[in-house]
């Protein structure tokens, strides 16, 4: 299926890219206007920038519908300031419903049932049941488009973090499983973020991986390993070698049951490696899928 863009209807290329750039997180976002009305409101076009100054960006786009645009636009071009809500799972419903189009004036914190907390150092109040929450100045407003559907990029400087204890670990850091984040995906769909799907991905920093291409061909084009898994033995510094004092029952059985038939001990190697993979044993894994190289 290929999708032409330029021939869809805003709302239909609205569809489109809100289910495939998945999943985003949620700016909320509350502000306030020069006569001291506090909105309150979720943005999913929103995300970090730049550490160094401390930068994110989120875009109260105009309505698809009637090319309308939300009063945390207005809010921020008159008062540039915006305290960042970060929307956890214990949260997200209430979050949601502060999104309906009130009239101006409507105080969203009352309609969702958030309590208002006095921010340190900007006008907007912070969501006080946030277990994070950014205090920002910002920066520049810069509209993408005057059509229906079109973006405003807030770009925001963070100037101070509000972090529940409950977040930290002992070592005072935030402990990813604790957040429980929220995100949004297309229409009606949110996923959770919760320790049941974490997951870690070891980077490679300041040294190389070898790389796909420098696989033996027979993993590399493996029946059983899949790119996840090729990833994964190609992220390492240097080629491993056999290590003689290695140790694996299963191994053992494999050669000794298939050594009549390497075909099979390949195939055999390479689940058993697999399952090795699966549970984040890599150097477990290369000495396993060695031992089918040599023999």
């Amino acid at each position: 299926m290929r999708i032409d863009l330029a021939s869809l209807t805003p709302s239909e290329k609205q569809y489109w890219l809100q289910h495939l750039v998945a999943p985003r997180p949620i700016c909320f976002a509350s502000t306030i206007d020069a006569a001291g009305n506090v909105n309150l409101s979720p943005y999913s076009f929103f995300n970090m920038f730049s550490s160094n100054p401390p930068i994110v960006v989120f875009s109260p786009a105009r309505r698809v519908r009637d090319n309308t645009t939300k009063h945390t636009l207005q809010n921020v071009l008159e008062v540039p300031e915006v305290v960042i809500n970060i929307v956890s799972w214990d949260m997200v419903q209430q979050t949601s419903l502060s999104s309906c189009e009130y009239p101006k004036g409507v105080d969203e914190f009352e309609k969702a049932g958030f309590t208002k907390e006095g921010a340190t150092l900007v006008r907007p109040p912070m969501v006080r049941e946030a277990k994070a929450k950014l205090e920002c100045r910002v920066l520049e407003v810069k509209p993408l488009g005057e059509a229906g559907g079109a973006g405003n990029l807030v770009i925001c400087e963070v100037l101070c973090a509000h972090l529940d204890d409950t977040l930290l670990n002992e070592a005072g850091k935030i402990d990813q499983r604790k957040l429980e984040l929220a995100a949004r995906l297309g229409g009606d769909w949110y996923c959770r973020v919760g320790p049941e799907n974490l997951f870690t991905v070891p980077k490679p920093n300041t040294q190389l991986g070898i790389g796909i291409d420098a696989l033996p061909e027979s993993i590399r084009f493996s029946k059983v390993l899949t790119g996840n898994h090729l990833g994964m033995l190609a992220n390492v510094a240097e080629m491993p070698v056999v290590q003689p004092s290695y140790s694996d029952d299963h191994l053992k059985q494999i050669v000794q049951y298939y050594a009549l038939n390497p075909d099979d001990m390949e195939l055999e190697l390479h689940r058993h490696a697999a399952g090795l993979l699966e549970n984040g044993k890599v150097a477990d894994a290369w000495q396993v899928l060695l031992a089918g190289v040599i023999t």
